[in-house]
């Protein structure tokens, strides 16, 4: 059984400060899963109260996240993105050394809602494609995105495996759509019951929502996106360029 040293700390505060040091010091790898609560109550000889308000502390320090049926696992360091051009998520993951993947949720035929139909330059109500992906990074999920296409270009990206084939890259490969330009707003929200669902989070939790707009030659509009991010696990950052001052 684990020894606890003779001090006024509370108990909870010290199975928390062994393991956050066994995290950092990479004796609980990054990724991996804590051991269950019986394990955890067995080794520091303490109540499962005391454990659950150590795992609590370490869960808002950032340390490790509760993956809902799955278990207590220790977060990867957060991935820093630049904002500084157009990219895809698995461009964006492979310069980063992340291996990307995707598992797609849905894809359907949906009426063009106000947004949506200003962003793609249509009329409200008219049929779009909407592809909702989960986009994972080292098998963890990074993002939810919901992807907007025009009815024409969309029946085309539908038919493709889109766990497999990103796609800016069929946009531009296979059917000869060179994207030239994107239009950027990002915001902090929380993740609603959909959102959380489809990142392993919980509701409430705080993620960063992109929306872009992509266009193709023209410019013409062509793809609209909302990509939900989650805030515990990226950063974004960009370089900014001082414009001339005029002398007086």
């Amino acid at each position: 059984m684990f020894r606890m040293e003779a001090d006024h700390a509370p108990l909870y505060a010290k199975v928390e400060s062994t393991l956050a040091s066994e995290i950092a010091g990479g004796a609980i790898a990054c990724g991996s899963q804590l051991p269950p609560e019986d394990s955890l109550i067995e080794r520091f000889g303490v109540s499962r109260t005391t454990v659950r308000k150590a795992i609590e502390n370490l869960v808002s320090r950032g340390l490790v996240e509760i993956r809902r049926g799955k278990g207590t696992f220790v977060t990867e360091p957060k991935v820093r993105q630049e904002l500084t051009e157009l990219s895809g998520f698995v461009e964006d993951m492979i310069a980063l050394g992340r291996k990307p993947t995707a598992r797609l949720l849905d894809k359907r035929l949906v009426p063009a809602s106000d947004t949506v139909a200003t962003q793609l330059g249509i009329a409200v109500g008219v049929q779009v494609y909407r592809i909702e992906r989960v986009r994972l990074a080292n098998g963890v999920a990074m993002s939810f995105d919901e992807t907007y296409l025009p009815l024409d270009i969309g029946e085309k990206i539908v038919s493709n495996d889109l766990e497999a084939e990103p796609i800016f890259s069929l946009l531009e490969n296979k059917y000869g759509l060179p994207l030239v330009e994107a239009e950027y707003r990002l915001e902090a929200v929380t993740a609603d019951e959909h959102v959380a669902q489809a990142l392993e989070v919980a509701p409430g939790s705080p993620i960063f929502l992109i929306e872009r707009t992509s266009y193709c030659e023209g410019p013409k509009p062509i793809d609209y996106e909302k990509l939900y991010y989650r805030g515990d696990l990226i950063k974004f950052s960009t370089r900014l360029s001082r414009r001339p001052r005029t002398k007086p």
